[in-house]
């Protein structure tokens, strides 16, 4: 079974954020900041049926706050709407 977005939407796998800090000090969960950078997993369509600009295996920064978080295969992913990705990191 493979996760397909629907529409001009992106599934990301967001890279995971740093535990403890450069000087030694644990972070809790309570105050990490989500890291809005991920690779690029799948990738739905415009609905004119046009691929969108970015592919699989692409890295990407993304923001927004509707982003749906989900739990495939004990791996944590996001999808986002294509709107919401900033910028392809090359």
């Amino acid at each position: 079974m493979a996760i397909t977005p629907i529409g001009p939407r992106v599934l990301i796998k967001p890279y995971k954020q740093e535990e403890k800090t450069k000087g030694g000090i644990y972070i809790p969960d309570s105050a990490k900041e989500k890291k809005k950078q991920g690779e690029v997993i799948a990738v739905g369509t415009f609905e004119d049926g046009k691929e969108l600009p970015i592919k699989p295996g692409d890295i990407i920064l993304y923001g927004g706050y509707s982003q749906e978080e989900i739990e495939f295969d004990k791996e944590d992913y996001v999808i986002v709407e294509f709107k919401n990705v900033v910028a392809k990191l090359n």
